[in-house]
């Protein structure tokens, strides 16, 4: 991912659909409970829809009951950077991927207390799913490691 380069708005509006750019290029929310992975509950990892940079692991997935996808934690601190957002007269915390600088989604400190606290709160748009029976194949397999460990994949 090191050579990402990214794409001009003309080509990221045709690779992407109309709610993954307004997304990923213009800080908008996805409506809740009708998005694609806020009750996907398949294994696998999560990476950027813009850049494919990894973010996200379905064992860091939870419910947490507001209709977007709910993760812990990262996959890698690295990739995804947090700022101030004092949009809508509300002081919060933004996640953006570093590689691409999509708009993700908030973390937010009422995640569960045994694994942190935290709970990033990201839009299914910012995201792209890959299966973890497809993560070797797509290029992931670094980071079946966790996985294996849970005895939830063997390597062939």
């Amino acid at each position: 991912m090191s050579d990402f380069k990214k794409q001009d708005e003309a080509e990221l509006k045709k690779k992407l659909t109309p709610m993954q750019f307004n997304v990923t290029q213009n800080s908008a929310t996805e409506p809740p409970f009708r998005n694609e992975f806020w009750n996907n509950h398949e294994h696998g990892i999560y990476v950027d829809i813009v850049s494919g940079e990894p973010l996200f692991s379905s064992l860091d997935k939870f419910d947490s009951g507001c209709g977007w996808p709910s993760f812990t934690k990262p996959v890698e601190d690295k990739e995804v950077v947090e700022h101030s957002d004092t949009s809508f007269g509300m002081v919060r915390t933004e996640v953006r991927s570093k590689t691409a600088d999509s708009h993700l989604g908030h973390v937010f400190d009422d995640g569960p207390r045994d694994k942190g606290g935290l709970r990033y709160c990201i839009n299914s748009a910012s995201l792209k799913f890959i299966p973890l029976d497809q993560m070797e194949k797509a290029g992931y397999g670094k980071y079946l490691e966790p996985f294996i460990k849970a005895g939830l994949y063997k390597r062939a």
